[in-house]
């Protein structure tokens, strides 16, 4: 590398904001710091996300099988899903724990957060481990969710990622953080 750091793009124009509950999208224009040419970018503005690496007592992990509209297939993940407005990732992370599984955690513990793709977002993925999973009612996903709860032993869970059973990034990603941690 030459060393040059690459100089920020200034936006110009912000584009017509389209509305789909979840997300944002809008076509801003930004000025080459080059040579100051307009370029058309897509952004996706969306609430912050929350992942949670959840354990029982018995080292089980609290998985989540549910149809992901993007692929066309069900998917095996952790749970997770958007912090309300107000509300703090690691509410939002006992939340939808709670709403997903009908457990809760004895302990949440923060493992990090991401960009889930800058290239786009605006936003974050806040990861959480969620210990001493107890189950306290029964599982109350939204009604446009259709969610079935799987366990796996803890120990269980790189498996999954390396053969291809586990294939949402930002899931592997946790998956990835709580492992470092010393969790799996």
């Amino acid at each position: 590398m030459d060393g040059k750091a690459p100089r920020a793009w200034r936006r110009r124009a912000l584009g017509q904001e389209h509305d789909f509950t979840i997300l944002r999208i809008r076509e801003d224009s930004f000025e080459d710091p080059r040579d100051g040419s307009l370029h058309p970018r897509v952004r996706l503005t969306a609430p912050d996300w929350v992942n949670v690496v959840a354990l029982t007592p018995a080292r089980e992990a609290l998985l989540v099988r549910q149809f992901r509209f993007g692929v066309e297939a069900c998917t095996l993940e952790i749970p997770g899903g958007m912090v309300d407005e107000g509300e703090t990732a690691v509410a939002a992370a006992a939340r939808e724990l709670e709403e997903e599984t009908g457990f809760r955690a004895g302990r949440l513990e923060f493992l990090g957060a991401v960009h889930p793709n800058p290239a786009l977002q605006s936003n974050l993925c806040h990861c959480y481990l969620a210990l001493g999973c107890e189950p306290v009612a029964l599982a109350r996903p939204p009604t446009e969710e259709d969610i079935e709860l799987v366990r796996v032993p803890a120990e269980a869970l790189l498996r999954l990622v390396q053969e291809g059973k586990i294939t949402h990034a930002l899931v592997v990603n946790a998956v990835c953080f709580a492992a470092r941690a010393g969790a799996l």
